[in-house]
This record gives structure tokens, sequence and C-alpha cells, in this order.
């Protein structure tokens, strides 16, 4: 069957984005897999999955998978896109979207300058939540990989983040560094790596390794991420622009306990139909 498609990109870090509300298919790892592939498929960093709501008061469902068809939780540059998306298919006429994703709600608000805030929720802090092997609850851990021992933060934004504060981000060893924490035995269920660069306290450069994707162009959650495991360790205010390669993201963390917002821009590619 022929299914409509919808190329988006976040910063960079680029979707295809699937109506199944208005549209039928099935999704599985294969199908995923053909359509991330660059040659041969559209290719994308992740797979947007729009579908109708379980909930009564919940606009739509969102699920995302990765490049290598594995199923994610949580995905801030693809929830701007949802939102974006969802407004220009006319499937909603609000500014103001509330959607179910694989760790709770998410609320989306489209501003009249054409950014996206999103409520990313509270981070998850404690080890056993994030999954993350540690004895106790801390602002930072020491993790050791092949005989050197790195010092990293440890966040769950609905999808696990392991943080290092570099010198450079331009030469941080993300390439070598960032699968092997990726899959680093004490995250069970593997990790977004981020390396961020802490230009003073409203400023960070960062780059992410993201888990089933590899290096990409930015990184919502990872810069939510970022910035929750910087406040913790006393070097940033709560309000901070995260530049990445792909450009920037204002995050705001006030702290422990409460919301994490995430503004930053959504943008159309091009449409087009496949052959599933």
């Amino acid at each position: 069957m022929l299914v409509r498609f919808t190329k988006m990109h976040g910063l960079g870090n680029d979707f295809v984005v699937l109506d199944l509300v208005t549209q039928r298919v099935k999704i599985n790892e294969r199908i995923v897999k053909k359509l991330a592939d660059r040659h041969t498929g559209i290719g994308f960093d992740q797979l947007l999955i729009v579908e109708p709501p379980t909930l009564p008061d919940m606009d739509f469902s969102y699920r995302i998978y990765n490049a290598d068809g594995s199923e994610v939780e949580h995905c801030g540059n693809g929830a701007r896109c949802f939102a974006k998306f969802v407004r220009d298919k006319n499937l909603v006429h609000k500014n103001q979207i509330r959607v179910e994703t694989a760790k709770g709600i998410a609320v989306l608000n489209l501003r009249e300058d054409r950014q996206i805030e999103v409520d990313m929720g509270a981070p998850v802090l404690a080890p056993a939540e994030v999954p993350f092997n540690a004895d106790a609850e801390a602002d930072r851990y020491s993790i050791d990989v092949d005989g050197e021992t790195f010092t990293l933060g440890v966040v769950s934004m609905g999808n696990p983040h392991g943080v290092l504060i570099v010198d450079d981000v331009e030469h941080a060893p993300v390439e070598t560094l960032g699968p092997a924490l990726e899959s680093h035995p004490r995250f069970p269920a593997r990790a977004n790596i981020g390396f961020m660069q802490v230009l003073n306290r409203n400023e960070v450069n960062l780059r992410v390794y993201e888990r089933g994707a590899g290096e990409t162009r930015a990184c919502g959650t990872g810069a939510c991420g970022a910035i929750v495991a910087g406040r913790l360790q006393g070097l940033l205010d709560n309000c901070v622009t995260v530049h990445l390669p792909g450009g920037d993201l204002e995050i705001q963390w006030p702290g422990k306990g409460q919301s994490v917002i995430m503004t930053g821009p959504a943008t159309t590619v091009f449409e087009g139909q496949i052959f599933l």
C-alpha cells in the first residue's frame, strides 16, 4: 500500500512523521529500518507516529522509533515537529496540545512567534528509575571505560542520559566515548550521552551521541538532561541557551520537582508517498 509521510527536522535532528489517524499501516522493526535507510528509503534519525488517543482528555498518542527499529520513550525535537505536523494537517486547531507518550503526558504549546514550547516534565534523578546502576543518588558519578575513569551526571527525561562536562566540544571524543558509554553495563537500557562545554551560567555548547541513532545534529531531551545535570552541579542558572550543531534551544529548569521547559523551532522539509 502507498503510505503518506512528511519529512521534518528540529535543528537538523531529522524525522519522518506518519499520520496513523487518517491512514492505517502496521509498524514493525523491519518497516522502520526500511524507511530509515538513507540510500534505499527516506532516511531519518527517528520515526514519529501520530495515533488517536486512548485517554479521553488527550489529543493524540505519540510513538517514537529510532533508525535501528528500537522504540524509545521521548524525543524533545520530535515533540516540536509533532506539534507543527498536527496543526499543519488540521488534525487539531488548538495552540496547546496534550499527547500520550510511552513515559506519560507531554504538553506542547505553539507560540505566536512560531517557536514551540514543550513541557518535558520533571527530570527523574533516582538511579534505579533512570535506569543507572548506582548505590545512591548523586549529582555526578564515576564510571570506568577501558581502564579510564570519567565523571558524569545521570538523569532521565523520559529516556536515560549521561552528561560529561568537557573543555571543548569540538575536540570531545564523541565518536569513541559516546558509543562506549551508551552501551555501558551501568546503563541497562543503554543511554544518550551528552558532551557539554559550559561557556557561562546561561550558555553552553552541546553534542549528543543518541542511543540507537549515533551523533545527531540536535537532541531535545539531551539538551534538557544536560541543563539539569549542570544545574545540579551548580554550574548553570535556571534559563540556558544550548548551542547544538543544528542550532539553538532555550531550556528552563527552576529545580528539583519542577518541569523542564524546552523552546525551539520545527521545520517541514517535504512530503511524499512510499510503498510498504
